[in-house]
């Protein structure tokens, strides 16, 4: 380790060292670099899922398909003889149905065939005359570009020729998609712009210099970039395909984290700056100091991420592989690159506040040491009130309410949520997203009849059948989403089940629904505790102790609930939200104490390095004299970086945003501030049972 660290830190082999990490980067955007199609987020169920296993047999039905576009045509006022002709056009004889309605525009765009000639059936028109609904069958396609093209046309289709006073709205699984993909549509490149700005600006006001800020702004912003290519090319191995919302997620934490491992580093080598006259031993040094912190921040990010591979959902899996990619590539950037880069500017790149040999370290003597010294009198008092403050935010969580209809995932209303509306109050809630059963061949009649005596549902219909299985039309009376509509899909499936020789399947998009809201129940049971069990190995592994392990662990569970209550609150009150959407929960734990341990991680690890030399409490106040500034800056920096989420008009990234920034701010300046260093005060050499005699951490 000696010999790496003396190469990058080295007079001549610090350019080599970057010359390496460009040739690396050269690769990661050149040959390495990943397939830029782009797809739009999938419900990640397993193919043995029921909803799955409904799709299959879809397949290999006539005429079906797993998805539709939905024209909804409105008028304030009932519909006229001149717009119901457009609309569903005349009766033919010869047909004995309507012909030359607007359904027949959109001909070229069906993949339903009735006698060789495509198909779209004419508009259903409301009982009060005032709404007419056109439904497309359309071949399913993940393929962002594809969808976005298509709906693009059927909108521009939909109003030619239209007679005044109507309106149309696109809707149903197409209209959504197709307005989830705008939602990641340039969203890399604005998170990306808006991420920088943030992260430049607060660079430049921590480090007050016009020059210092850029070197690490650079270093991790290439390896944000190479993290983007490196981490499809590592999902595409294990057969996965990340979408928008794990690519955004990947630049949130890699330029998050990234930073704050160059803020830990630079601050380190500040230091040393002052007590070797020597830049490139003073790099050294500084790396030995802060390496350990790093490595185990960085690793218990990367293991707490990987936890997620063994998740049922898809989605989850491919984040987890992704985002560890992302953060070893920040680690590998801030150990090796971002040291290399500093030195080969010497230290003139601080300018205008250059550190001096044998200049005065002033940190003992500023805020954060005399507040160090202001808790170490009394700890108990200090302790028991970040306590209490913890305990009373984390009071707001209760009542929390988690899942949001299909119309509710959005910031702001698109075109087919305000489709969907206005099919909810005309038709049906379910019309135009039924649920399918499918039987086998022989059970139609009695499924029809069982399924028509469930509450909830409002009409069934005998569909297709390949001669094996049978495919049937299930209306819900329940808005699309809701938790009435899962109940009718629970009830459905119970009552089904009755008909064990029928082999009854439920699916459609309510049952996919319920089925991901059940999969996220479950790899919540699986992935928290083993991201508790993985944080807490890190930590004793780092510090060699068990109960500092177990009281920071516990302080950091803590700010995440006072965080939720803290969120929530704002949710209901001020921004009007009522419910966390699926993912929110376990991916705001997941980050929380993932990343709100580094700042312990960075603040105990200092401790035990001073407390070999000064005990544990002046240890722990010179710790927290030599890392206040830092954490802070890097506390706040990663609260803004995660708060960038909220450009985004989703409301499940949105919400993520809100609640880690508001977890990361409580770890920074209440858990690692205050709580910390009070409990350390309190329990003395204790803190670091089952340890008597301290050793400094080494690394290199």
């Amino acid at each position: 380790m000696n010999a790496i660290l003396n190469f990058i830190t080295g007079k001549k082999t610090a350019w080599v060292t970057l010359l390496i990490g460009l040739i690396f980067a050269g690769l990661a955007f050149g040959p390495l670099r990943a397939a830029t199609v782009e797809t739009a987020p999938t419900n990640g169920l397993p193919s043995d899922s029921e909803t799955a296993l409904v799709n299959a047999a879809l397949e290999t039905l006539p005429g079906s398909d797993a998805t539709a576009a939905v024209l909804v045509y409105k008028s304030d006022t009932k519909f006229t003889d001149e717009q119901l002709t457009w609309l569903q056009g005349s009766f033919d004889p010869a047909i004995q149905m309507p012909a030359g309605g607007v359904n027949e525009k959109f001909l070229d765009f069906t993949n339903l065939e009735i006698q060789g000639k495509p198909f779209v059936p004419p508009a259903q028109v409301s009982e009060d005359g005032k709404v007419a609904v056109v439904t497309v069958p359309l071949e399913q396609t993940d393929e962002v570009e594809v969808v976005a093209e298509r709906a693009a046309e059927l909108r521009e289709l939909a109003k030619e020729d239209m007679p005044a006073g109507l309106e149309v709205y696109l809707t149903g699984p197409e209209g959504f998609q197709a307005d989830l993909n705008n939602v990641f549509a340039g969203a890399d490149f604005t998170l990306l712009l808006s991420t920088v700005i943030v992260v430049a600006v607060l660079l430049l006001v921590t480090y007050r210099s016009p020059v210092l800020w850029l070197v690490p702004l650079l270093v991790v912003g290439v390896a944000d970039g190479m993290a983007g290519q490196l981490g499809r090319q590592v999902a595409t191995l294990f057969g996965m395909v990340p979408d928008g919302s794990v690519t955004g997620i990947l630049s949130v934490l890699v330029f998050g984290a990234g930073t704050n491992y160059a803020l830990l580093l630079i601050a380190r080598y500040r230091e040393e700056l002052l007590l070797n006259e020597d830049r490139y031993a003073a790099m050294r040094a500084a790396v030995r100091g802060a390496g350990p912190a790093i490595l185990a921040s960085g690793g218990t990010v990367t293991l707490a991420l990987l936890t997620l591979t063994l998740a049922e959902l898809g989605g989850n899996r491919t984040l987890g592989l992704v985002c560890a990619t992302g953060i070893i590539i920040a680690m590998i950037a801030a150990l090796l690159v971002l040291p290399a880069a500093l030195v080969v500017f010497g230290r003139g790149l601080f300018w205008p506040f250059i550190p001096k040999f044998g200049g005065e370290n002033k940190s003992l003597r500023g805020l954060w040491g005399k507040l160090g010294k202001g808790v170490s009198k009394r700890p108990a008092l200090v302790s028991t009130f970040g306590v209490l403050v913890l305990v009373g935010l984390s009071l707001g969580s209760s009542g929390i309410q988690v899942g949001l209809s299909t119309t509710e995932q959005f910031r702001e209303k698109p075109e087919a949520v305000f489709g969907q509306e206005i099919l909810a109050e005309a038709f049906p809630a379910g019309a135009t997203t039924p649920t399918t059963v499918i039987v086998n061949s022989g059970f139609e009649t009695e499924a029809k009849s069982v399924a028509e005596g469930v509450p909830g549902v409002a009409e069934v219909t005998i569909g297709e059948t390949n001669g094996e299985v049978v495919a049937l039309s299930v209306v819900l009376d329940a808005t699309a989403g809701s938790e009435e509509a899962y109940q009718s899909i629970r009830d459905l499936r119970q009552e089904l089940a009755t008909l064990s020789d029928a082999n009854p399947l439920v699916g459609g998009l309510d049952a996919e629904q319920l089925d991901v809201k059940t999969a996220y129940e479950n790899d919540q049971l699986l992935v928290i505790p083993l991201i508790l069990l993985l944080v807490f190995l890190v930590l004793v592994l780092l510090l060699r102790s068990l109960l500092a392990p177990v009281l920071l662990l516990a302080t950091v569970v803590a700010s995440f609930f006072a965080a939720m209550g803290a969120s929530w609150l704002i949710f209901q009150n001020l921004l009007g939200l009522p419910a966390l959407d699926l993912s929110v929960f376990l991916y705001a734990f997941l980050f929380l104490v993932a990343l709100g341990v580094d700042y312990n991680i960075f603040l105990v690890s200092r401790a035990q390095e001073e407390a070999v030399k000064h005990g544990t409490r002046e240890g722990m106040i010179r710790a927290l004299s030599a890392t206040g500034g830092v954490i802070t800056s890097a506390g706040i920096l990663l609260a803004a970086v995660f708060a960038v989420l909220g450009v985004l008009p989703l409301i499940a990234l949105y919400q993520i945003g809100i609640i880690v920034c508001i977890g990361v701010l409580l770890d920074t300046l209440l858990v690692r501030t205050v709580i910390v260093p009070a409990l350390a005060f309190l329990t003395g050499d204790k803190f670091w049972w089952p340890r008597k005699k301290l050793t400094a951490p080494k690394f290199g």
